[in-house]
């Protein structure tokens, strides 16, 4: 199986969470963690970030909507 790896945009767009969120779901172990590609780069597994969205996809479709009041 071959890493590859995603930069800071396609995390943000598929997640669809800003920076700081992901940075404080990442210190709490709710979202994968980033790895230091370089000294001035890092990115994120696609595997795990695969995960990450079917795991949330699947916590939402169990969830109950939401009351809209009349």
């Amino acid at each position: 199986m071959q890493n590859i790896y995603l930069r800071w945009a396609t995390v943000k767009q598929v997640s669809g969470l800003s920076r700081v969120t992901i940075w404080r779901m990442e210190r709490n172990a709710k979202f994968p963690r980033r790895r230091q590609l370089s000294a001035n780069s890092v990115g994120w597994l696609k595997s795990e970030v695969d995960a990450w969205v079917t795991s949330r996809e699947q916590v939402m479709s169990l969830a109950p909507l939401p009351r809209v009041p009349l």
